[in-house]
């Protein structure tokens, strides 16, 4: 539960990254200067925040006409000057609001000699601490504390008496205006970026012993102090308040007790990151995290480091997300550039999505509600947009995009694609699935699941066959020979698009019956899927990823779009659909053998996808890769040449779930795909479509124990029971059980404990 160090961080990238999701903090851990670098989720530009769509939707039918005949080069020409928007390979910038840092408390103290230097981050207290001697033992402690709402910044040095200079910076931008005040116990720094919004960083001070006083206009000296706690808070002028009133809504009163105020940060933390436990009874190795990661780079085998990995990403996704509005992007909460790669921003096509591949299935599904405000906050304008791009009632969203929930098109080569919306209402299913509430269902996701369906009404057109094509379309973010020389190509009917139509009209298909509402759409919706095309296995034995069996320009293209049905989707399965689970395990064999995984998100899909597949060692084995290959020395996940995206880690995450408990197509399979590595372990908490809670001990890689807890009446069906075990109740009674093969189903009572035990 421990990253630790011997030696301070060189940079950012590999600093200590903590947050409560309005709030971050990169911690760097320097002894004589430190740098604590600032993030408030709601920190982004806003120049752009009221940008608008234009009338675009006359431009469909030529588009159509000309993907239709197949002539694509000249389609995704007129695709893109027709809905491609600005940025891009347009020649204009786009118009998407880079996410921006707050700036940085500095802190100077004027030490001699250092020694015994220790930099840990303890993901059970979330909590950074930075400790050395200096004759005198100095402890540094940091928290973005999850009651107060506060970072938070304790330095004591055992009592002996300490300076310390404070003062707040950011780096120079010539369109934001900064002013500084600093009194002898409030350090307060205000930014105004010209066209777009305030902002405020604002640390108070309080002190043990000693004096504090102004130096330099802007810094403040506390001289001969023993202990010193900063208090450090943003506000931002995004949602109707003043960024001054966002600080001055949370001032903790003077004196800190320190004790206290960190007992109730752990004490809250373990509500949100203990919720699930794995425990894989592996030693340790008693070195830095750093090192280990070089001996594992070394071919020096550690299978305890994985598990470190699977939990850092669970606590990313608690650190940004746990009290916030907005979900996280595509470097989580963190982020020290005033122009950073992409914007770091919210990517439609798979990096926010896989953020949240864990949440539901490890306990943390509050921090969905982030994303379903994000979901949420878009649709007024997506209606809009859906109207005036594609003459279309219902939503759509971009494929890039910022917090204002703006639905324009900003990537001009890369933006004609309308699978957003329906891959986003795939986390709203899940949240019922893994959840069933039925009030949720008819108050949020129902809303939104009619919402595409009504683009998909009228955006599907009819071919002469009668089929339903999807026209245009494209494959995240992949080109095909013959399509142009665009980023991307621009076709018809793509394998991810009419997965996402058929599941996504399934979603509406099956909450409506849920809710006893709206039969006459469910047969429409039904008809709609009946006359969808169907997926095709190409001439080598691959899943197709268009609907003509096309040559790849990049054959080992980063993304994996047309195997969504595999993970995270379940419309392919090895009993219903056996041609087509053989065919994607073939394109995914393709991709690798050119070159494919090669980002970490995208390394950490292809583990996702083995785990789902029941392969173990390979999945065990890029799961490795993605550490030894895309990650810093503080785990940080990189997409090359040192671009941290925090998707890489919640998805290397999600693989490890899937290798424990998948629970697709209503049954449960219990250690599909556990690690050879890890032959004995633990682990409860875990969470599984249909309202399940699972718990699982086993032994030299076999299912000892099962403990299985369900929301709702109903059955249970495990897919690969043991072939000799025992259902038991709360009250040690044997249930009676229906075997089918390997399957074992038995009936469920809210609340009820059951265990599954092998002889």
């Amino acid at each position: 539960m421990k990253l630790w160090y011997k030696s301070p961080a060189k940079d950012w990238m590999d600093g200590l990254p903590i947050g409560n999701g309005r709030l971050a903090a990169m911690v760097m851990g320097t002894y004589k200067r430190e740098r604590i670098a600032l993030n408030h989720e709601w920190l982004w530009r806003g120049c752009n925040r009221n940008r608008d769509t234009e009338v675009r939707n006359h431009l469909l039918p030529e588009v159509r006409r000309l993907l239709l005949k197949g002539d694509y080069v000249e389609g995704g020409k007129a695709a893109n000057e027709a809905f491609g928007g600005p940025g891009g390979m347009s020649g204009q910038p786009n118009r998407v609001d880079p996410y921006q840092p707050a700036g940085d408390l500095y802190l100077e103290f004027s030490h001699g000699f250092v020694y015994d230097y220790t930099r840990t981050l303890d993901m059970e207290t979330s909590g950074v601490t930075v400790s050395y001697a200096v004759g005198s033992k100095h402890t540094r402690t940091y928290i973005a504390h999850l009651v107060e709402d506060v970072i938070l910044v304790r330095i004591e040095q055992g009592g002996a008496p300490f300076d310390c200079v404070a003062w707040l910076d950011r780096n120079h931008s010539p369109d934001c205006a900064l002013t500084f005040d600093t009194s002898t116990d409030v350090i307060t720094m205000d930014g105004s970026i010209s066209g777009g919004i305030d902002f405020r960083v604002q640390s108070a001070a309080w002190h043990k012993g000693g004096e504090a006083k102004v130096i330099d206009g802007r810094k403040l000296l506390l001289h001969a102090i023993t202990e010193v706690v900063f208090a450090i808070d943003i506000g931002v002028s995004a949602r109707d308040i003043k960024a001054a009133d966002e600080c001055n809504a949370r001032k903790l009163k003077s004196p800190i007790d320190w004790d206290n105020l960190y007992n109730s940060h752990v004490k809250e933390h373990g509500k949100h990151f203990g919720s699930m436990s794995l425990d894989l009874q592996l030693d340790e190795p008693a070195m830095p995290t750093d090192e280990r990661i070089r001996r594992l780079r070394a071919g020096k085998p550690d299978p305890h480091l994985a598990l470190l990995y699977f939990n850092f990403g669970r606590y990313l996704l608690c650190a940004s997300s746990a009290l916030a509005t907005l979900p996280a992007s595509l470097q989580g909460k963190w982020n020290e550039d005033l122009f950073p790669p992409w914007e770091s921003d919210y990517h439609h096509d798979i990096n926010l999505q896989m953020n949240y591949w864990i949440a539901e299935p490890a306990g943390m599904q509050r921090y969905t509600e982030a994303l379903l405000q994000h979901i949420e906050r878009f649709v007024p304008h997506a209606r809009k947009a859906a109207k005036d791009l594609y003459g279309c009632r219902g939503v759509w969203y971009p494929i890039q995009t910022d917090a204002w929930g703006r639905s324009t098109p900003e990537s001009y080569g890369w933006a004609v694609w309308i699978g957003a919306a329906p891959w986003l209402a795939q986390h709203m299913w899940w949240h019922y699935e893994y959840a069933p509430d039925l009030e949720y269902l008819r108050n949020r996701a129902y809303p939104f699941f009619k919402e595409v369906a009504a683009f998909y009404e009228d955006y599907l057109i009819e071919d002469e066959n009668g089929i339903l094509q999807i026209v245009p379309s494209q494959s995240p973010e992949n080109r095909f020979a013959g399509g142009g020389d665009l980023p991307v190509s621009i076709g018809v009917s793509s394998t991810m698009d009419v997965i996402f139509a058929r599941e996504s009209l399934r979603y509406a298909i099956q909450s409506a019956g849920l809710l006893g509402v709206d039969d006459e759409k469910r047969r429409q919706w039904q008809g709609m899927i009946d006359h969808l095309p169907q997926l095709k296995i190409g001439r080598h034995g691959q899943l197709q990823e268009w609907n003509e069996d096309f040559e790849e320009v990049e054959p080992a293209h980063r993304h994996v779009s047309h195997l969504i049905g595999l993970f995270p989707g379940d419309m392919l399965s090895p009993d219903k659909t056996p041609d087509l689970w053989r065919a994607g395990t073939v394109s995914l064999e393709r991709r690798l053998a050119a070159g494919g995984a090669h980002t970490g998100w995208s390394r950490a899909w292809t583990a996702c996808l083995f785990a789902r597949l029941g392969r173990s060692h390979e999945a065990w084995d890029h799961l490795n890769h993605l550490i030894t290959d895309f990650a810093t020395d503080t785990l940080l996940d990189l997409h090359p040449p040192r671009i941290f995206q925090i998707e890489g880690n919640l998805g290397g995450s999600a693989a490890v779930l899937e290798m424990l408990l998948q629970s697709e197509g209503g049954e449960l399979r219990l250690l599909p795909a556990l690690p050879a590595v890890w032959p004995n372990g633990r682990v409860t908490g875990l969470r599984a479509r249909g309202g399940f809670t699972i718990g699982m001990e086993w032994t030299e890689g076999t299912l000892v124990s099962a403990t299985i807890k369900g929301m709702i009446s109903g059955s249970c069906v495990i897919a690969n029971a043991p072939a000799r075990c025992q259902i038991t109740d709360s009250a040690g009674l044997p249930i009676t059980a229906k075997r089918n093969g390997p399957r074992l189903s038995f009936g469920v009572t809210p609340g009820t404990l059951y265990q599954l035990k092998t002889p």
